[in-house]
This record gives structure tokens, sequence and C-alpha cells, in this order.
């Protein structure tokens, strides 16, 4: 498949595009749900220490990202291509991920920690290797302003399918283990990676063919500089990033707390799936709706209006500190609802602020762009979920280990909640008074001889 130029996409390279997100959205779900959740309540790691261990992980995929961006970008000008570096991590991805849930019980927790963080931090750089240049995509595949609205909406619509299917599936295929936690975990892994890995392979056939660009250098250095060059020249990259980062936090913080407040709160393990549908049910309804949101006041307001909505929602799930009930299903669902345009808006706005970097500086930087937006998008959901443990470990959470009986005190109850709607809504908040400052309109790509307008600050 080829680029399209300015017309309109073909029905198969959208597909074939979104289908990606089946993958990547399954793995930004399962271990941001399970992951933290498997080390405090199967392998009895304390709080802490499992958000140091996710951390850890976290933080060599930060560094790793910008690397492989400036690789893809050095592989495209080679071949052509970015679909290399996307076959790769879609074939590497199952192995470490079914590793990471496949810990021998009698390993101890010291050796069982090692484990899980040596499996996920492989399974993380898979991920990127796909990741990284599947963001970078869009700006190839098309210039048209509103076919990559298009584009990205198809993505976010499938994305949310994903985070239904590994959010609900994921727990339902784990209680299929019964008492046996390990195999339960584990089947889920084998499942949920070959899926995950069968969607990244098949999506790499959209990577266009034959697009040359001048060989940048490729050097570990270089890549770190190229990366902080397109942070520190490009002002509406670096709003765009830190608010989506931010906003990666708060959602990282639900998810991780998402199966917290099924056990604890709600009193029922299974009431995970529920949470899940009453989040991505109305996510998959409205991601149309704030693309036509988009057409209308613009891509702009219409992130500003989908993350207000989310963050009100967020607010008022406080009510289970007075009154944990069925209720809370209704603000998970309009959190959901906002949550599609959270998604699907600034990933429309990336390819925007690549082109409008390319005015001025030149094409064949959408690699590195795309290990950046990974690298902070990554960043923001690791901080989400380490928040989320700090909260635990602070409000007297007490792990267990496998088949172990425990009651968590009120104050760890407390703490739960809290970081499942008040820590949500801050960052929510704040998230929007960063994006104030972003500069991108419509009428930079219409008129694109005045685009440097919203270049520096």
């Amino acid at each position: 498949m080829g680029t399209t130029g300015d017309g309109v996409l073909p029905r198969r390279v959208i597909g074939t595009y979104a289908l990606g997100s089946m993958g990547t959205g399954g793995f930004a779900t399962l271990p941001g749900l399970v992951l933290i959740y498997y080390l405090t309540d199967t392998l009895g790691i304390a709080a802490l220490w499992a958000g140091l261990l996710l951390a850890l992980a976290k933080i060599w995929d930060v560094l790793i990202d910008p690397v492989i961006g400036i690789r893809s970008d050095r592989d495209l000008a080679v071949t052509g291509s970015r679909k290399r570096f996307m076959v790769a991590g879609s074939l590497l991805l199952p192995l470490f991920f079914i590793l990471t849930f496949a810990v021998p019980l009698q390993l101890g927790q010291v050796a069982g920690g090692l484990w899980v963080l040596v499996a996920f931090t492989a399974t993380a750089t898979a991920f990127s290797l796909f990741q990284v240049p599947y963001m970078a995509l869009p700006a190839e595949l098309t210039i048209s302003y509103d076919q990559r609205t298009r584009l990205l909406s198809i993505r976010v619509l499938v994305l949310s399918v994903a985070i239904l299917l590994f959010g609900a599936g994921g727990p339902a295929l784990r209680s299929l283990g019964g008492e046996n936690q390990w195999l339960g975990y584990f089947l889920m892994a084998v499942v949920a990676g070959l899926l995950i890995g069968a969607s990244m392979l098949a999506s790499a056939r959209v990577a266009p063919r034959g697009v040359r660009r001048t060989m940048p250098q490729a050097g570990l250095r270089q890549g770190y500089k190229q990366g902080l060059d397109v942070l520190r020249r490009s002002h509406p990259f670096r709003v765009l990033l830190l608010a989506f980062a931010l906003q990666g936090l708060a959602t990282g913080a639900m998810l991780a707390g998402a199966q917290y407040v099924a056990t604890w709160v709600l009193h029922d393990e299974a009431a995970v799936t529920f949470l899940f549908i009453a989040l991505i049910g109305p996510a998959l309804l409205f991601a149309p709706v704030w693309r036509a949101v988009a057409q209308r006041v613009g891509k702009e307001r219409g992130f500003v209006y989908s993350s207000v909505l989310f963050g009100i929602a967020a607010l008022g799930l406080t009510g289970m500190l007075i009154n944990p009930g069925p209720w809370v299903y209704l603000p998970v669902a309009l959190a959901g609802a906002g949550y599609a345009g959270m998604q699907a808006l600034p990933m429309s706005m990336l390819p925007d602020v690549i082109t409008h970097d390319g005015l001025t500086h030149g094409p064949g930087n959408a690699g590195i762009f795309g290990g950046v937006w990974t690298a902070g998008e990554t960043t923001g959901m690791a901080a989400g979920a380490a928040i989320l443990t700090v909260v635990l470990a602070a409000s007297g959470y007490a792990e267990s280990v496998a088949g172990a009986a425990v009651t968590q005190q009120p104050s760890a109850i407390t703490g739960i909640i809290l970081a499942f709607s008040v820590l949500p809504a801050v960052v929510i908040a704040a998230s929007l008074w960063v994006f104030k400052r972003y500069p991108l309109r419509e009428s930079n790509f219409n008129q694109p001889h005045e685009a440097s307008t919203g270049h520096e600050e």
C-alpha cells in the first residue's frame, strides 16, 4: 500500500491501519488493568515494590522509544517503508507477554518480581518496535487535515473495541483458572498475547512503500538529540504531548485501580468486567459523535469538551466514599463518552503537528515524533499506575499471595476510591490548563505560507 496524497483514503487502508489498534489497545489495557494487581495479590509483592518494578520497565521504554523512532526514520530512508520494525515487534511481543504472566510461584517474591521485570521490559520493547512507526504512519498516509481526522476516528473506534475486548475478556479468561490463579493468568496471557500479535502483524501491511527520505543519522546520541530537537522547536508538539501525557496519567490511575475498586469497594472481583462495559460501550457510541463535533467546532474545542466531561464524571465517583453500589456505572459511562474524544482528537492532531513542523524543517521526521509521543504516552500511563501504588502503600493496603485471605483497613478503601476519582479529575484539569497554549488550527493548513505563526513561542 502506498501513500494516498490529499485525496480520500480508501476504506481498505483505513481498516488495515485501524486493525493495529486492536493490538495497541490490548497491550495498553490488559497489563495496565491486571499487572499491578497480579504483583500485589498473586505474587505477594508490596504495593510500592510493585510500582517500582513497573516504573523501571517503563523508564526503559521511555529511553528506547526515541531511539526506535530515529532508527525507524533511517529504515524508511533505506527501504522506503517502516514495515520491518512493525513486523519484528508483532512477532516478538506474544512470547514475552506470555512469559510475564508465567512466573513459577515457588520462585518467591524477589525472584518472581525480577522475572516480571525482565519479561515485561522485553514485552514493552517489542511493543515499541511496532507502536513508534505505527504512530508515524498517518502523516505519511495522507496530507489531508480532514482525512486524518477520519483515519484516527476509525482507529479510536477499533481502539475502544479492543479496550472492551481485553478489559472485559482478560479477567473473564483469568477466571477460567478457577482456584488456580497461576493457570488463569497464563491462559489469559496466551490468548491475549497471540491476538495482540496477530492484529499488529496484519496492520503492518498498511505501511507505505517507496517513501524515500534523506537518511538521518541513527546513533544513540543522535536519537536523543533529535528527540530533544523536535520538542524544543515545536511549541504545538510540546503542548499537545504534555496535555496527552497528563491525561494518560489520569486514565492510567483509573485503569490500574479498576480491579481494586471491583474487589474491595464493590466486593465483586468480576465487577471489573462490568466497569469496562460501562466505560467502553459509550466510547464506541461517541467516537463518531466527537468526529462530528470536531468538524463543526474544531478538534481543539472538541478535545476540551470531551476532557471536561471525563473530569466531571470521574469526580462524581467520590460518592463511593458514602455509598458504593451499582450507581457507579453511570458516571463511568459518562467518563467513557468523554474518553472517546480524549483519544481520537489528540491523535488526529499529532499528524497536523508533524506536517506543521515539516513545512519549515522538511519531511522525514515522523518516526522521531512518534518515538517521543510514545515515550510521553508511556510515561503518563506508567505514572498513573505508580501513583496508585503510592496511594495504596500510604493508605495501608495489605498485599497477599495467591489463595490467602486478607482484610483491608477502611483507610485503604478510601485510598482506592480517591485514586479512582479525585486524582484523575485533578489531573484532567491540569491537562486542560496546559492545552490552552496549543496554537494550531485548520487555517494553519489551509494557508500553508502562514503556518509559521504557530511554530514558535
